[in-house]
């Protein structure tokens, strides 16, 4: 009987684990942590002065140990751009969110909170474009957005994606993410109230991205 007994609970607990969701972040400085990342990417947390030091006060291991769920992968590069343009005008292709949308893992939901240097290095965001792009569109905010929305739906048609959009943010920044997550009817989750040294997320500022993160997904089951 104890044999038996122990077979149903390995049989239960495999269950479990097997059903647990699989998250990827895809990011910049604000979902970055050493160790959590490919060993090549700019980092920038842990991070003394934010008061950030643990992965566990990271908003996305929050979120993922509120809801139960397991880390797939970060996907998260500190100073990047969605877009292949970064600050001076340099060309970022090597860390652009649209370079990086295959190296994801295999996840059921991804969470992408990116946008926010591409409102800062002040380029030019494009025109909306959602089909056809050229090399030359993927420099610019609009159309790499809807370039990144379209590939990652179609390698991932079963995956779930929400947008983050970052607390102060210029008004076509915002208004350009929630265009075009429309479009592909991505959610947007518009973080606010958060507290930042440094322009970056301290640990009260990571675990209040982390609630309303979770306060959003809570109002998606009722």
């Amino acid at each position: 009987m104890k044999k038996i007994a122990a077979i149903l609970a390995c049989v239960l607990v495999c269950g479990a684990m097997s059903a647990q969701l699989k998250v990827s972040i895809m990011g910049d400085s604000y979902s970055t942590f050493t160790g959590s990342m490919p060993k090549y990417y700019d980092t920038f947390y842990p991070n003394q002065f934010c008061g950030v030091t643990e992965q566990s006060q990271q908003w996305w291991q929050q979120v993922i140990d509120a809801n139960g769920w397991v880390l797939e992968k970060n996907d998260s590069w500190s100073g990047s751009t969605v877009c292949c343009r970064g600050y001076n005008h340099d060309d970022y292709s090597d860390r652009a969110f649209v370079t990086r949308l295959n190296r994801i893992g295999s996840p059921d939901i991804l969470f992408i909170f990116g946008g926010t240097n591409d409102d800062w290095t002040h380029e030019p965001f494009g025109d909306y474009k959602y089909k056809k792009w050229t090399k030359e569109d993927l420099y610019f905010f609009r159309p790499a957005m809807a370039y990144l929305l379209d590939n990652l739906k179609k390698l991932y048609p079963k995956m779930k994606i929400y947008c983050i959009l970052n607390d102060g943010m210029s008004d076509d920044l915002g208004e350009s993410l929630n265009t075009i997550c429309k479009h592909y009817k991505v959610p947007v989750i518009e973080v606010e109230g958060i507290e930042k040294r440094m322009n970056h997320p301290t640990a009260a500022g990571m675990t209040k991205i982390a609630e309303q993160i979770n306060a959003f997904i809570a109002s998606e089951k009722k």
